[in-house]
């Protein structure tokens, strides 16, 4: 069993890809550590040193490697699906839930935590509104190829719960 949550940066794929691993006795993955422990370098070090071709290149390899792991939720990073055929993998191998929350919430979500997010922490409100809103009109066709799509600007565990129930997996 494997669930790949999907989304944009600030829509909460690892908090509430943890707190659903935890419910259904599975393992989490939080695919960019991942990476950054395959490589011995952060996401932002690999970009900066080995450029985004690279990078692309790196996550789709481990994209397929955690793909093969049974019994996993793996919170991906907001441009996996985006790139390869990475979002066919997921639908293949497992699961795919797009969270798709507003760009209103996102924003609010992001310009809280902006020091905590490297690609956002020098952005004033309005710039950072205007990321968002440029890049989910590049990577909504993308998410949208997800199997599962949770639209609500306050997802909970219950409500990946609730879907995935719906769709027919049952509990472990």
């Amino acid at each position: 069993m494997r669930i790949y949550l999907v989304g944009y940066m600030g829509c909460g794929k690892t908090t509430l890809g943890r707190e659903l691993a935890g419910e259904l006795g599975l393992n989490f993955i939080d695919l960019d550590k991942f990476i950054e422990s395959k490589y011995f370098k952060t996401i932002s070090q690999i970009f900066e040193e080995d450029g985004e071709d690279d990078f692309r290149q790196k996550e789709h390899d481990c994209l397929k490697e955690v793909s093969e792991y049974e019994n996993v939720v793996v919170a991906t990073g907001g441009g996996v699906p985006c790139f390869f055929d990475n979002v066919d993998i997921m639908n293949k191998t497992g699961a795919c839930i797009f969270l798709d929350i507003s760009p209103e919430v996102l924003v609010e979500r992001l310009y809280t935590a902006r020091n905590e997010r490297p690609l956002v922490k020098d952005k004033s409100k309005e710039e950072l509104k205007e990321l968002v809103d440029d890049m989910l009109v590049r990577r909504r066709p993308f998410y949208e190829k997800s199997r599962y799509i949770i639209s609500n600007d306050d997802i909970t565990m219950n409500d990946l719960l609730a879907q995935f129930l719906e769709a027919g997996h049952g509990q472990t």
